[in-house]
């Protein structure tokens, strides 16, 4: 979802669907569906589409995978539903999902409706709504840090979520199944990708007590109170969510997270303001969760390079559709350099841990 003042834009000519197909669908199935519906898309976010579906008094958001073949197991509807549908009963900063659909007949993919959450969506300036609080930046990423320690207390088994995933083996899992979408998305060799592969599989910790985690928790991921940095009011992007070891979703963290100090190759991948300073550390981070969850934490370096060859591959998936013809959107185009930055930075923080 995008900062106030960008809000949505006209649905781009390749991501339209039938919006008559979609309101004869939803007529019924949700409060205010009997009135007419106008769509708009999300401008922000590079994978998944995102809809704002509005009857008038009822507002509502749509999700669905990406345009052109998608890995198995990606971009799950059906899984973010699951979570979504549960998780906003104990986890405010959830929006409540109300319904999925997994007939392609109607929209051309599986999808699903979600509550609209309102904020701001912090990216990669600070936004002007936060100019007048000197203290936004720590703010902001001092609430990020306790919305991820307080998703990792949630007692996930309560809630109906105890098959959501296997945590034993997790990460061992996760080390081979990107270094797999990564033989299946490159465009070319990168050689700091085995290196930093390599690495991992040499240095797999030991299975960790498991927590819901969220698998891809970042700043713009999130969304804040206009009136309050200190503030968070939603959490986006389920769709990967599982039961596995929660310090994945630390080092994920970590992989977007810059330090005033970082070079500027850094920089280049951080979807965070580079106009801002004040932002705690990648340490103070660290910290902060340690003491918030009282979880161990001494091993974090696996997790954020784990975290940064993850994020690689993402890249090179994308990339590969832009390459493929699968999609037009040309913020695409230039991310095949940028997979090499991060497969250099991963395989400097391994040389280096």
């Amino acid at each position: 979802m995008p900062e106030p003042e960008q809000e949505t834009i006209e649905i781009r000519a390749d991501e339209r669907f039938d919006e008559d197909a979609l309101a004869s669908y939803l007529r019924g199935r949700l409060p205010g569906s009997d009135e007419s519906l106008s769509v708009r898309q999300f401008g922000g976010g590079a994978a998944n589409l995102t809809y704002e579906l509005d009857f008038g008094d009822h507002v509502y958001v749509l999700r669905r995978p990406p345009l052109g073949p998608i890995a198995p197991k990606s971009h799950d509807m059906a899984r973010e539903h699951a979570v979504l549908s549960r998780i906003h009963e104990v986890y405010e900063p959830a929006p409540r999902s109300f319904l999925f659909c997994d007939d392609e007949e109607i929209i051309g993919a599986p999808f699903f409706v979600m509550e609209r959450r309102y904020g701001i969506v912090v990216r990669r300036r600070m936004p002007e709504a936060y100019a007048a609080a000197p203290d936004a930046a720590r703010r902001l990423g001092e609430a990020l840090v306790d919305g991820l320690a307080g998703l990792h207390a949630v007692d996930y088994a309560a809630l109906g979520l105890g098959e959501l995933g296997k945590p034993a083996g997790f990460i061992e899992r996760q080390v081979q199944g990107w270094f797999g979408r990564w033989e299946k998305a490159k465009h070319q060799e990168v050689p700091a990708m085995d290196t930093a592969h390599r690495w991992l599989a040499d240095h797999l910790p030991p299975d960790a007590t498991p927590a819901l985690i969220h698998n891809d928790y970042k700043l713009d991921n999130t969304m804040f109170a206009a009136d309050d940095p200190g503030r968070l009011v939603a959490v986006f992007d389920w769709d990967m969510a599982t039961l596995g070891d929660p310090l994945s979703d630390l080092g994920t963290l970590l992989t977007y997270w810059i330090d005033d100090d970082d070079p500027a190759e850094v920089r280049a991948f951080s979807p965070m303001p580079h106009d801002a300073a004040g932002f705690p550390s990648r340490l103070d981070i660290v910290e902060r969760y340690a003491v918030t969850s009282g979880r161990d934490v001494s091993g974090i370096g696996f997790y954020h390079v784990l975290g940064l060859y993850r994020l690689a591959v993402i890249l090179a998936q994308i990339h590969i559709r832009w390459v493929r013809g699968q999609t037009s959107d040309e913020r695409f185009a230039g991310l095949g350099e940028l997979v090499k930055l991060v497969a250099a930075q991963a395989a400097d923080l391994a040389h280096s841990s």
